[in-house]
């Protein structure tokens, strides 16, 4: 049986900077458990190659929802990384930390000192940031952590007319949505470094593992918690068809996602009672909020053919996609060194709206996120959805079999406010693309094509061709300890239970403005600090800037 001190289950985004920080003490010896296999490889590490990990059985764990009722019954994948980095291993490499007010939020929920002033610093304790404007705005910005955070080289112009065509819009410029002005149009800032995915096992977690205190076991699925009384103890794992156990003499730490966070929760005797001994599973903490509050982030693709042949479309053939990969091998450099989303923007949807709510990836192509190509020719568009979805699903057990899959249903589209605000951002964005910026590369309207236009013509586009951004959390929130549908307390410790906290982006009581990777190393980073039981570092008194006539004007 191994021993450890702590036990870390998942090697993803928050795993991987809890075992580095968790085995900065030479004293804690620290047990990573990851199901996945190594991320070793071309199809991981080549940025450009981003459609391919997340679409690879060997690399994702395969999810889908329930058939989704406000979307026409539709199944639609749910990846999650099985593989070490987890989702940062197959993810689209986008570095957002979120808005200053998403925190300010959270703490308002009950998550005391998640606020913006006590996260900012850890975001800097994380962070390398590398940008030309990092001097403007000090003490905001890091520069010496392991996450290495970069921009993309801009070589295709349709980047330039994206952002002037918002600033032609009456939109605001940004030099930094991730420093104190989310709001505007702008750089996209990427996790990639020296032409490599800088994924959380490339940043944290292979640096740990250079240390003696720190062991990494790969392929080791894990059916639940062990207790003794209501202490957990250790785990339980299935490994090459052996049930193996590990002991804790500390803590046990959930870090298994969104989804298999709450899964091995229910497993173990902790959520909805009833439920749970429906399936014959004993109840060890009655915690009703478990694997309820599921969010996440949905997002259209707004398509224009594009008039001038210098898309990623001139690319799309095998001697091209060769020939990229080469250059990426022997160099490190060049198209196979950016994710491409390179430019994007966070606007607000209407007066009243106090900081950003719908966000914008811009791409120079015309393609679906998995890799098919929606439109033969060239084409450029835009990602565009809200980013505070009033729609919440859940996630149940189907069996108490742990390796039965679970029921996921998001529930999309559930609120009449997100159909709204759906038809809102494309409009936004048709305005966008039809400034003078776009004038001398726009082409017909792929997507959803010039004769869709009225509200109900536009909400069966969304119903047919809504796609998930691929963000899901919310499913074991972070409340106050009395609060009866939260699951763990603001340090992360499961309410109810001694011995295990979840540390994932699972504890997000509303889900952020933009992608979710740095939030969920955020929460790596700054529980690893309530785990060793640290004085959290000191809070920031800057302040986010807010549009100053946001509650009369849109823009």
């Amino acid at each position: 049986m191994a021993q450890a001190t702590y036990i870390i289950v998942g090697a993803g985004s928050a795993g991987c900077a809890l075992a580095y920080r968790l085995s900065e003490d030479p004293g804690n010896r620290v047990l990573v458990l990851e199901f996945g296999g190594t991320d070793a490889g071309p199809f991981i590490q080549m940025p450009a190659a981003l459609s391919y990990p997340m679409n690879m059985s060997r690399y994702d764990w395969g999810f889908e929802t329930e058939p989704e009722p406000h979307l026409g019954g539709r199944r639609l994948a749910t990846p999650r990384g099985k593989v070490v980095g987890g989702s940062s291993s197959i993810n689209g490499m986008v570095y957002v930390r979120g808005h200053a007010c998403d925190y300010d939020t959270w703490a308002e929920m009950g998550a005391r000192d998640w606020d913006y002033a006590h996260v900012l610093p850890y975001f800097q304790r994380m962070e390398s940031a590398h940008h030309p404007h990092l001097d403007e705005e000090p003490g905001v910005r890091g520069a010496n952590g392991p996450l290495h955070i970069t921009r993309g080289t801009k070589w295709n112009p349709l980047y330039a007319a994206f952002v002037e065509a918002g600033r032609q819009a009456g939109y605001e410029a940004t030099h930094d949505y991730n420093g104190l002005k989310q709001e505007g149009f702008g750089d996209m800032e990427m996790t990639v470094w020296k032409g490599r995915r800088w994924s959380a096992a490339n940043a944290y977690l292979k640096p740990a593992l250079k240390r003696p205190n720190v062991e990494l076991v790969k392929g080791a699925f894990v059916t639940r918690v062990l207790f003794e009384g209501k202490r957990a103890v250790g785990v339980e794992y299935e490994r090459g068809g052996r049930i193996e156990t590990a002991h804790a003499d500390g803590e046990v730490i959930l870090a298994a996602s969104s989804i298999n966070s709450p899964r091995i929760l229910m497993l173990s005797g902790i959520g909805d009672g009833k439920a749970l001994s429906s399936l014959g599973i004993p109840v060890i903490a009655n915690r009703p909020g478990v694997g309820k509050n599921l969010q996440d982030h949905l997002e259209l693709y707004i398509q224009q053919a594009c008039s001038q042949p210098i898309t990623l479309y001139k690319h799309w053939n095998l001697v091209s996609k060769g020939m990229i990969g080469l250059q990426w091998l022997l160099q490190g450099k060049g198209l196979g060194a950016s994710n491409h989303f390179e430019a994007c923007a966070f606007i607000r949807s209407k007066a009243g709206v106090k900081y950003p709510d719908i966000q914008y990836h811009f791409l120079p192509f015309a393609v679906r996120y998995d890799g098919k190509a929606a439109a033969e020719g060239h084409g450029f568009q835009a990602h565009v959805g809200p980013m505070r979805s009033k729609s919440r699903g859940r996630i149940t057990l189907t069996s108490p079999d742990p390796k039965a899959n679970p029921s996921i249903l998001f529930n999309y589209m559930s609120h009449p406010d997100d159909w709204e605000d759906f038809r809102t951002a494309i409009r936004l964005t048709r305005e966008i693309f039809g400034q003078d910026a776009f004038a001398p590369y726009r082409g017909e309207e792929i997507q959803p094509g010039e004769a869709v236009r009225s509200d109900k013509e536009l909400d069966a586009f969304i119903r047919e061709h809504a796609e998930s951004a691929y963000h899901p959390c919310g499913t074991c929130r972070m409340g106050a300890a009395a609060d009866p549908n939260a699951v763990v307390d603001p340090e992360g410790r499961v309410i109810g239970v001694e011995g295990l906290r979840v540390a994932d982006s699972s504890i997000f009581p509303q889900i952020t403005n933009g992608n979710l990777n740095g939030p969920s190393i955020l929460t790596g980073e700054k529980m690893s600090d309530h785990i060793l039981g640290r004085t959290p570092l000191p809070p920031s008194n800057q302040e986010a800037w807010i549009h100053p006539d946001w509650e009369t004007a849109q823009r």
